[in-house]
């Protein structure tokens, strides 16, 4: 099995080798098989990458929002086309199963292109204001050049959700996926060619951690979007803000998903599952801890308990196939060290904690797991373990829940599963978090702003509100009379 691309890099819009770079190994985590072998980019990749970035930027920008419309909606239909193709890898690069890819990570990533290529004609708009005899207007510009730092858990969504509203706004992208998935950005680059951007807008490069400082403290680049974790958004906020560059930052959670005493249980657990095992739990905004009403709590337990144990986990290949692998070894044994302190904090273990038995070879699966009776100080419910392992904490009282909901340094994401519409208004104005659901959970579309408060992040992804992260206001002001002055 491999899926070697023509070469690590793609470049104003062609494949570009340097096997001076440190050697990347992609890896197919059903397998542990390496698929593909691609090179870090060295200095001479990152400039060529930015001037070509730059130069091209130029050009795009003097186009109509029109016409840079007609290329974003191409690109989205090229995507749809080849969807099957995109999807197969992307359960390469990332282990999960065919019958997740296939609806939520190239479409997703076209839906973004079709969104921003319709609206940019009109959403950049400025606005006229009189003053008088005298008048002043405003309008939206560019950037420049802009760097996307992409995750491995949604590498083909990210580099959409990144590139659609940059592209969009005129400027030019260099995008650095995850070393862990690197595959999937290098078609989404090549797609944008195929559809008519000019090349030099979209680039490329593979890269490790020596990689992200080289394009972040670079002169030429006018802003960074990253989604990663805390700790690695902290270093590239700091080092962007030393030289006053624009930032969006769609970092980590430990979100809560408050369920009710009147709420459909059946329901809840369905977004408590969505929002702790889908894509083997390594989502960001994912929802893992889940507070329980306690008149409900052994209902909830049993049925979750069932259900989870029904997950059919095995090849990703598989359409019948509903969970596969960690996306790495490491981030399976990370998972497991969490796994074993809530075990040793005293949580009960209500299913799942190791490793299946249903799959053989050397990949890198992990059971979903559910933990009962945690409280709010243990380990397992403070830490971000991007995996599939579900808190579920006991309330019974709103006030008390809204507070131990807030008590995080987090803020991305946060749910309510209730029947009483009023309380749920109530309780989600309270809740500190970004991006909240009512009754379902994890739910993304393009159109509304995706992204975080307190130490997840800032600026968001999708919706109209991502042009304003992705250009600034120019405002002129227009003298209809003789400059006067006092001396």
């Amino acid at each position: 099995m491999k899926a070697q691309p023509q070469a690590s890099h793609f470049i104003d819009g062609s494949y570009v080798e340097d096997t001076d770079g440190t050697v990347i190994e992609s890896i197919y985590p059903a397998t542990g098989e390496v698929i593909a072998r691609l090179h870090a980019a060295t200095p001479q990749i990152i400039e060529k990458a930015i001037a070509s970035a730059k130069r091209a930027q130029k050009e795009w920008a003097s186009w109509s929002p029109a016409a840079r419309g007609r290329v974003l909606k191409k690109a989205a239909e090229i995507m749809r086309e080849r969807n099957r193709e995109l999807s197969e890898l992307e359960t390469l690069d990332t282990g999960k199963p065919i019958q997740e890819t296939i609806v939520a990570d190239p479409t997703s990533g076209a839906d973004s292109f079709e969104f921003f290529g319709g609206i940019i004609a009109s959403a950049m708009n400025g606005s006229q204001i009189p003053l008088g005899g005298d008048w002043a207007y405003t309008k939206r510009v560019p950037l420049g050049v802009v760097v996307g730092i992409g995750a491995w858990n949604y590498p083909q969504q990210i580099a959409c959700w990144k590139g659609a509203p940059a592209l969009a706004a005129g400027n030019a992208i260099v995008f650095k996926p995850s070393e862990v998935t690197p595959l999937g950005a290098l078609k989404i680059a090549e797609i944008l060619i195929e559809a008519g951007a000019p090349k030099g807008v979209y680039n490329v490069i593979q890269g490790d951690r020596e990689t992200g400082p080289l394009l972040v403290s670079h002169p030429d680049v006018a802003k960074v979007s990253l989604t990663g974790s805390v700790p690695t958004g902290r270093k590239v906020a700091g080092a962007a803000a030393s030289q006053l560059k624009h930032v969006t930052m769609e970092l980590g959670g430990k979100s809560p998903l408050v369920v009710f005493d009147d709420a459909d249980i059946d329901s809840a657990i369905s977004g408590a599952m969505l929002g702790n095992f889908y894509s083997t739990g390594q989502v960001c905004s994912n929802g893992t801890r889940v507070f329980v009403h306690k008149a409900i709590k052994e209902t909830f337990l049993s049925r979750l308990k069932t259900r989870t144990e029904a997950i059919l986990i095995g090849d990703p290949q598989d359409e019948a196939t509903q969970m596969g692998p960690m996306v790495s070894l490491a981030q399976r044994d990370k998972v497991l060290s969490y796994i074993d302190k809530g075990k040793a904090e005293g949580a009960t273990l209500v299913t799942g904690g190791g490793i299946p038995n249903s799959v053989t070879g050397e990949g890198f699966y992990i059971q979903p797991t559910v933990f009962a009776d945690v409280t709010d100080e243990m380990t397992i419910a403070r830490e971000e373990i991007f995996g599939p392992v579900m808190c579920v904490l006991d309330f019974e009282d709103e006030a008390e829940v809204i507070e131990r909901a807030n008590a995080t340094e987090f803020g991305l994401s946060a749910g309510v599963f209730t029947a009483d519409f009023s309380r749920a208004h109530r309780v989600v104005d309270q809740l500190e978090a970004g991006t909240l659901w009512i009754n379902t959970y994890n739910l993304c579309p393009v159109e509304i702003p995706f992204g975080g408060s307190k130490q997840s992040g800032f600026g968001r992804e999708n919706s109209a509100a991502a042009l304003e992260h992705y250009s600034e206001l120019k405002t002129v002001y227009v003298g209809m009379g003789k400059c006067e002055a006092p001396y």
